[in-house]
């Protein structure tokens, strides 16, 4: 027997979902959030990336088409296997700012494939149901346990039993592990070692991860209309009321592009007699207000569509030619940044920040010619997926270059050129930079490496910590003595 319960969400997050009444969870669906649950209370450790989050999120995924109730399509497979590429990335990388950047790019991006959305509207709303839908997941999985009966668990006997059986398991798990070293060390491969102080932190963790598990799991089983919610075309505005204040954008952004195109090809003897300024200080005056012109660009062409005149060809042809410009030197604005962030990079070297911003950059530039391939119209229903595959595949590039060894490498290149080098900073990045680092001079490899090798001192991994980036600079650290360092320095910056 099924119990329908009280509604409890907002009417508006229930215009997402069809009127027909929950039923209930299946059983193999509770079991295996509750198996993800566990997993992640005794495995899971957010500052260190390994395959415990991988082995998560696939089961997670699992259990979510379980709910679903069939396959995915070919249209789904797609970005099913871009989420499990980014998973991928915990046992591949060691930097946990690049896998939990990984992480919520596959979450964003399952949510995205579950729920669906063809508009921008529904894209956006997609991203953030996971969000709004666990007040109903929770009514959908007590409904399955109103529903559950099972004659043991109310057996006075049935508990009994089970106390017996944890206690006996406790006290001699404990002897027997405490009376020989190589059973225990067998024990703690299996299981990490959980002390007193780590339970609220392993609970709280099953409680999260399970929650995220039937979240998704219903998302599948009951994915919302999103679109819906999208708005109407806006009023059309007379075509001299929309061109005007476009075409004046337009010239603005033509003076500054031809300023900039004799900086872009001019080369630094021209920066340098022109401007009065190092070659350093004009690559780092600017970039973030171009950043800053990128993206309310984009958002002047999303009103200007939603208002452009519509009521004849020649409107159509002003709408395509005023953006078309618009979105054309913008690209040139786009290549513009990511110049000045090369040059500044060449000057006071790689680092994480620079590197994030500059791919963040060249996405944008890769939206604008997404909106020229669209005639520069924004309804395409094309359009919002294509964006979203653009920054899965732009994420998915950034962790495959493996970014910390890039810095790593560049900035060991650098200081082959020109004697500058941070140490202070490459000391920070995660084990991904070993390799390069250890191609330092030894009374700076030592400076650069000694808190890794700290880190890495334990001769191995447990299985739910399996990590190849870590096992790699583990072998090369032990293979290549250095010297201790005795002070962190910075030379050059």
């Amino acid at each position: 027997m099924s119990v329908e319960l009280a509604p409890t969400t907002p009417p508006q997050v229930d215009r997402f979902w069809s009127t027909e009444p929950d039923d209930a969870a299946r059983p193999a669906v509770l079991v295996g959030v509750l198996v993800i649950g566990l997993l992640a209370a005794l495995t899971l450790r957010l500052t260190v990336p390994g395959s415990a989050l991988l082995c998560i999120g696939l089961a997670t995924a699992t259990v979510a088409f379980v709910a679903r109730e069939r396959r995915p399509t070919w249209r789904e497979a797609v970005p099913l296997t871009v989420v499990v590429a980014l998973l991928s990335f915990s046992v591949l990388r060691s930097a946990e700012w690049l896998v939990a950047l990984c992480l919520l790019g596959a979450v964003t991006l399952g949510t995205l494939t579950l729920v669906g959305g063809r508009t921008w509207t529904g894209v956006a709303l997609s991203a953030i149901t996971s969000g709004l839908a666990p007040s109903r997941a929770s009514r959908w999985v007590r409904a399955a346990l109103v529903d559950v009966r099972i004659p043991a668990l109310q057996s006075r006997r049935f508990w009994l039993v089970g106390s017996a059986t944890v206690s006996l398991l406790g006290l001699f798990g404990a002897l027997f592990t405490a009376a020989d070293s190589a059973y225990a060390h067998v024990i703690r491969s299996i299981f990490p070692p959980i002390d007193g102080g780590e339970v609220v932190g392993r609970t709280f963790t099953f409680a999260i991860v399970g929650t995220a598990a039937i979240v998704l799991a219903y998302l599948a089983h009951r994915p919302p209309t999103t679109d819906v919610l999208a708005p109407q075309p806006g009023t059309s505005l007379k075509r001299w009321e929309w061109a005007i204040p476009l075409l004046v954008l337009d010239l603005l952004f033509l003076s500054f592009v031809l300023v900039q195109v004799t900086v872009l090809f001019g080369g630094k003897e021209h920066v340098l007699a022109t401007h009065g300024l190092t070659y350093a200080e004009y690559a780092r005056q600017g970039f973030w207000e171009l950043l800053v012109v990128t993206v309310l660009t984009l958002a002047v062409i999303a009103v200007a569509v939603r208002f452009r005149p519509r009521d004849s060809r020649a409107d159509r042809v002003v709408v395509q030619v005023t953006l078309g410009a618009l979105c054309l030197l913008a690209l040139v604005i786009v290549a513009s940044a990511s110049h000045r962030m090369a040059l500044y990079e060449e000057q006071y070297g790689f680092t994480r920040l620079r590197l994030f911003v500059q791919l963040v950059e060249l996405t944008l530039g890769g939206v604008f010619v997404l909106l020229l391939a669209a005639g520069v119209r924004m309804t395409h229903t094309w359009l919002p997926r294509a964006v979203v595959g653009l920054g899965a595949v732009a994420l998915l590039t950034f962790a495959a270059i493996n970014p910390d060894a890039y810095i790593a490498r560049e900035n060991v290149a650098r200081y082959a050129k020109t004697g500058r080098i941070d140490v202070a900073y490459l000391s920070t990045l995660s084990p991904d930079a070993v390799p390069w680092l250890l191609k330092l001079p030894a009374d700076q490899r030592g400076c650069a490496l000694g808190s890794l090798a700290a880190e890495l001192s334990e001769s191995s991994d447990p299985w739910y910590d399996v990590n190849l980036a870590r096992a790699s600079a583990r072998r090369l650290l032990l293979a290549t003595p250095f010297e201790t360092c005795t002070q962190q320095v910075s030379i050059g910056d």
